[in-house]
């Protein structure tokens, strides 16, 4: 019998790179590497370094052993971001933000959509203190993380409630001082018949809004508020602004919204209904979603830097996960102009 012919011979495999090989490219010491890698390098190696050692690993397509380490340091290196919903844009901006500080890291984040919103979460894992090292949360209540984060996993929230207790870290929007703006802007233009077109969502950073909305214009001579609830999508913010246009009495002048989402439906309803946006009748709006420059006139809205809040969330448990103190203040606001407020109509 002839012996068998050979197969080709498997071409050799390259050598993985290692922590020694990173440490030769970068012109630093193996320990160096270690303590950057390791996320263990504040105080001790410089941000310019630390950079260095990070690009070098990435280029020579270093990657550490990552069960080892994290059996070691017992760590799942993961954390897990919880959100009302995924079909609103903002959500996936704080995803993004808070994954980009996660990477430079070595940590991975899994988006979790609340079943019930901005209700009780259900624990999607079999344990969550034993697939993660912490919780984030966007627009939600502690007490609605209650099934996930155990007595002892780390809960950092975002855009909500700054006095609920147990929470390891908030981080908040000044979602008052973008109320406040929006309303000054309005009452500037001369308008003193306002419809506050108000989510109906149950929810710390609604109730924020409304609450510096009647402290903004408490004082503002002549100034009528009136306040319509709709819950959070466009066909409801339509028929809730179409019949508060409609209502008995001088119609409003300015349709004031808590989501570019009901400011979109107020301007088909006053469509619908032949008027003119801003001519007739002006609109606002509240976060600068993608849909705000999407619809004719541009939405006056107030912007929110979704993806600073992600990042600032994320790094706010990566202190509290390594005893660093953390960030209390509120990020900033803006407010962007545009197209669909301009003074109301002649009396």
């Amino acid at each position: 019998m002839a012996p068998p012919t050979p197969g080709p011979v498997p071409a050799p495999q390259p050598a993985r790179p290692t922590s020694r090989d990173v440490a030769r490219a970068a012109g630093v010491s193996q320990a160096t590497v270690s303590l950057v890698l390791g996320d263990k390098w504040r105080g001790r190696v410089s941000e310019r370094t630390a950079a260095l050692v990070r690009d070098t690993a990435r280029d020579l397509g270093y990657r550490p052993n990552l069960a080892a380490r994290n059996l070691r340091l017992g760590r799942t290196r993961t954390a897990l971001l919880v959100v009302p919903a995924l079909t609103n844009e903002f959500f996936a901006r704080v995803h993004t933000g808070a994954s980009r500080v996660a990477e430079r890291h070595g940590f991975g984040v899994v988006l979790y959509p609340s079943p019930d919103g901005t209700g009780p979460a259900r624990d999607p894992f079999a344990s969550a203190r034993a697939a993660l090292d912490g919780v984030i949360a966007s627009s939600m209540a502690a007490e609605a993380l209650g099934a996930i984060r155990g007595a002892d996993l780390p809960l950092v929230m975002l855009d909500s409630d700054p006095a609920e207790p147990g929470v390891a870290a908030h981080v908040n929007l000044d979602v008052a001082d973008g109320m406040r703006q929006v309303a000054g802007h309005l009452v500037a233009l001369g308008h003193r018949r306002i419809v506050h077109l108000a989510s109906a969502v149950a929810s710390w950073t609604f109730d924020a809004r409304a609450a510096a909305l009647r402290d903004a214009l408490a004082g503002a001579p002549g100034v009528d508020v009136r306040t319509v609830r709709a819950a959070l999508d466009v066909r409801s913010g339509l028929e809730a602004a179409e019949a508060a246009l409609t209502a008995p009495g001088p119609r409003p002048t300015a349709l004031l919204c808590d989501d570019d989402i009901l400011a979109a439906g107020a301007c088909k309803a006053a469509r619908r209904l032949g008027l003119r946006v801003p001519g007739d009748v002006s609109v606002t709006g509240f976060d600068d979603l993608a849909l705000a420059t999407a619809v004719e006139p541009e939405l006056t809205t107030v912007r929110l830097p979704a993806e600073r809040i992600g990042e600032r969330g994320m790094t706010a448990l990566l202190d509290v996960l390594d005893g660093r103190p953390h960030r209390r203040d509120s990020l900033p606001v803006e407010l962007v102009v545009r197209g669909s407020s301009a003074p109301p109509p002649p009396a």
